[in-house]
């Protein structure tokens, strides 16, 4: 019996040894290092390159603007009619919002963790209707214009936003052109490698 044992003790203590050099040469054990993974707002990065471009330089002047004609808007006491200094200050302070959180995206990336939205799209829908927005409002503070100096400066300012997003708009539309015409011609090639495969297949002979 006691050379059965040290037979099983000896057994057990080679397969311990064994499970041991195996489990450290083994590429699959297992790591006390701690696995990073990225959430929330971790791994966020100024994008220089849209700030010094084009589309990225406008953003940066449609914001000022609008939030100057918010300003100079929110100055004036009196008003007689008001309705049309109502709606300059909506228009301002939405152009704002939305324009300041688009510039936001743009310009930290964030835009792309959300590939589902069509950004090109949304960009030029948003600067369209600034820009027929902000020159309506304009005009119409133009025309009951009281001459004082705060509104003198909002129409100034909502004429300069109008110019800036309208310049914006139609660098916006054709570049959704051509984000189009890249897809449209991207799907086409697709379609015809999966006829080219699938004509490949049918011409191949039977075994």
């Amino acid at each position: 019996m006691r050379g059965v044992a040290e037979d099983m003790d000896g057994f057990e203590g080679e397969a311990s040894t064994a499970s041991m050099v195996s489990g450290a040469s083994s590429p699959y054990q297992p790591t006390t290092e701690p696995v990073m993974q990225s959430y929330g707002l971790r791994g966020l990065r100024c994008d220089t390159d849209y700030l010094r471009s084009v589309y990225g330089i406008l953003k940066c002047i449609q914001v000022p603007l609008a939030l100057f004609s918010f300003i100079c808007i929110e100055t004036i006491m009196e008003c007689a009619p008001c309705e049309g200094l109502y709606f300059f200050e909506f228009v301002s302070c939405s152009t704002f919002v939305v324009t300041g959180v688009l510039l936001l995206m743009f310009s930290l990336n964030l835009h792309h963790r959300i590939p589902q939205i069509n950004w090109d799209l949304t960009d030029l829908i948003n600067t369209g209707l600034s820009t027929l927005f902000f020159f309506i409002a304009s005009i119409i503070l133009a025309s009951l214009n009281h001459k004082t100096g705060a509104e003198i400066s909002a129409v100034v300012f909502g004429f300069l936003a109008t110019i800036a997003y309208a310049v914006n708009t139609f660098l916006a539309f054709r570049k959704w052109k051509e984000s189009q015409v890249s897809q449209n011609l991207r799907q086409t090639r697709e379609y015809m490698r999966a006829r080219s495969e699938s004509r490949d297949v049918e011409c191949r002979p039977e075994i």
